[in-house]
C-alpha cells in the first residue's frame, strides 16, 4: 500500500480515537516485538519509520549467529522502510495517553520486501494458495501458565496465589472455580482484548496448575497470527499488573503439561466451499492429500513449531507431559496423535495441528503447518490409514531435540522453496546459535549430580 493509501485511513482513525502516540511494531523469528515508539504527529507526516534487517537474525539472548554460519548476510545491515497494516491497528487500553499500536510489513528502499521478516513467511505461503483459488482458514488455541513472579532465573516456578489465598496443589482441567481463582485479572484481560477487537472465543482451565487455554475464532490466517502475538502482549502486560506473570513457554515447570498452540486448519474454494469435505459429505482427496504432506514434512518443519531446546521437553512422553503428541500420526477425534480430526460436520470438515508449542512464533507456525499441507496437496501424497487407539504406544516419530530437528530443516529443500531460501538458512543459523549459547550453560542438574560423584 502506497503511503498515499494509508494516510487517509490513518488519520481517520487517529482522530477518532485521539491517538497522540504510536508504537511501531514487527515480529522477529522468535515472535518478540521490536519496532520504534513516535509522537502521532511525526509518525503521520515524517515519512516512514526505518529499522536494519539485522532484527532479523537476532537470537532470542539478543547476540548474533558466527560469521561462518551468515556467509549469505550483507553485513552493512540495510535499512527496512515499515509499512502499517490498516488492518492490524490497535489501541493500547492500558497506556495513559491515547496510543496505538500498528503490526507493519517490512519492505527494502528498493520496494522489496524483506523475505527474512515473519508476517512476509506467511503472505508468501499464502499468496501460493490464491494462485489455486483456495483459503486457508484457521483457528488456534493457545495455553499458557500464570505464575508467582520469580527474579532469580535458577529458581523453579510455582503456581501464582488466587482469590482464596492459596495455591493450586492438584489438576483441574476445565474447572471453573479455577478460572474463578483468577476473575479480577481475566476480566481486566477480556476488557484489553474487547478494546482492541481481538476475537476471543472460549477460556478453559487446563491440565497444569495455573495453566489456561484461550481460543479463537476461526477466520484468515494473517489476521488470526496477529491477534495471537497482540494476545501474548497484552496477556504479559495485564498479569504484570496483577502481581504474576504470564507465560508461554512450552514447558515452563518439571512436573506439569506443556502448553501448546493448536491449529485448526480448512480450506474454502472461490465459491466460499469447505474443499476438505466432498459432495458425499465425507472428507475429500484433498484433505486426506493436505494430512499426507503434514506426515511427510512436518518433522522437517519441527524448529518452526518447536523453536526452542525447552519445547522438546513438552514433547517428551512422560507422566507430566498432559496429551502433548509425539508423533504425525492422524486420527478422527483422537488427542493421542499428532493430527487430530475433530467430529464436525461436512462444512467444518477440518485438521488439528497439535503439535507447535505456545512459545512458537504464530506467522512462524501457520505457515509452516500450511506449507506441509500445500506440498501434500500438490504431490498428491497419501497419509498413512488412521490410528483408531493410541499413537503414544508406537514411539516418537519426531526430533526430540532441537539440533536434530535443525538438521532435517536444513535437508528439506522442498520446504525451503517455499519459506524462502535466505528466510530458511537465516533461521537455522539463528536457532544454531541459540542451541550453542544453550550448551555453554552449566545446570543445576550436572552441578547436583556429577560434581562429586564422577
Amino acid at each position: 500500500m502506497s503511503n498515499r493509501q494509508e494516510q487517509p485511513l490513518l488519520n481517520d482513525w487517529f482522530q477518532n480515537h485521539g491517538i497522540t502516540e504510536v508504537e511501531c511494531l514487527v515480529s522477529d523469528l522468535t515472535g518478540i516485538l521490536k519496532g520504534k515508539i513516535m509522537p502521532a504527529g511525526k509518525y503521520l507526516n515524517g515519512g516512514r519509520p526505518r529499522l536494519p534487517d539485522s532484527i532479523f537474525i537476532q537470537t532470542v539472548t539478543g547476540g548474533y549467529p558466527d560469521d561462518e554460519d551468515i556467509r549469505f548476510w550483507n553485513p552493512a545491515e540495510r535499512d527496512m522502510e515499515l509499512v502499517p497494516d490498516p488492518g492490524a491497528i490497535y489501541l493500547v487500553p492500558w497506556a495513559d495517553d491515547p496510543t496505538a499500536q500498528i503490526i507493519h510489513d517490512c519492505y527494502y528502499l528498493t520496494g522489496e520486501p524483506v523475505e527474512l521478516a515473519p508476517r512476509h513467511v506467511l503472505k508468501r505461503v499464502l499468496a501460493l494458495y490464491a494462485d489455486r483459488g483456495w483459503t486457508p482458514v484457521i483457528a488456534p488455541e493457545v495455553e499458557f501458565y500464570l505464575v508467582k513472579t520469580n527474579t532469580d532465573s535458577d529458581y523453579p516456578l510455582e503456581p501464582p496465589i488466587g482469590r482464596t489465598g492459596r495455591q493450586e496443589s492438584s489438576r483441574q482441567s476445565f474447572s471453573i472455580d479455577a478460572v474463578n481463582e483468577f476473575d479480577p485479572l481475566f476480566e481486566e484481560m477480556y476488557d484489553y482484548c474487547e478494546a482492541m477487537n481481538l476475537d476471543l472465543d472460549t477460556l478453559i482451565h487446563e491440565e497444569g496448575a495455573g495453566q489456561m487455554e484461550v481460543n479463537f475464532q476461526h477466520g484468515d490466517p494473517l489476521a488470526l497470527a496477529d491477534q495471537v502475538v497482540m494476545f501474548k502482549r497484552t496477556l504479559r502486560e495485564t498479569a504484570l499488573r496483577h502481581g504474576m506473570y504470564a507465560t508461554f513457554m512450552a514447558k515452563p515447570m518439571a512436573n506439569e503439561p506443556g502448553s501448546s498452540m493448536h491449529i485448526h486448519q480448512s480450506l474454502l474454494d472461490k465459491e466460499g466451499h469447505n474443499v476438505f469435505a466432498g459432495d458425499d459429505g465425507q472428507p475429500s482427496r484433498l484433505f486426506h492429500h493436505f494430512i499426507g504432506g503434514l506426515q511427510k514434512y512436518l518433522p522437517a518443519a519441527m524448529p518452526l513449531l518447536a523453536p526452542n531446546v525447552n519445547s522438546y521437553r513438552r514433547l517428551m512422553r512422560t507422566d507430566s507431559s498432559g496429551s502433548a503428541p509425539i508423533n504425525v500420526e492422524w486420527g478422527m477425534d483422537n488427542r493421542t496423535v499428532g493430527l487430530r480430526v475433530p467430529v464436525s460436520g461436512a462444512a467444518a470438515t477440518r485438521v488439528e495441528n497439535r503439535l507447535a508449542g505456545a512459545d512458537a512464533n504464530p506467522y512462524l507456525v501457520m505457515a509452516a503447518s500450511l506449507a506441509c499441507g500445500y506440498l501434500g496437496m500438490l504431490s498428491q501424497l497419501e497419509p498413512r490409514p488412521p490410528m483408531t487407539g493410541s499413537a503414544w504406544s508406537g514411539g516418537h516419530k519426531l526430533p526430540d531435540d532441537i539440533g536434530p530437528a535443525l538438521d532435517l530443516l536444513h535437508g528439506c529443500q522442498a520446504l525451503a522453496d517455499i519459506l524462502g531460501e535466505r528466510f530458511t538458512h537465516s533461521y537455522l543459523a539463528v536457532k544454531r546459535a541459540e542451541h550453542r549459547a544453550y550448551f555453554q550453560v552449566i545446570s543445576s542438574w550436572e552441578r547436583e549430580h556429577l560434581l562429586l560423584r564422577v
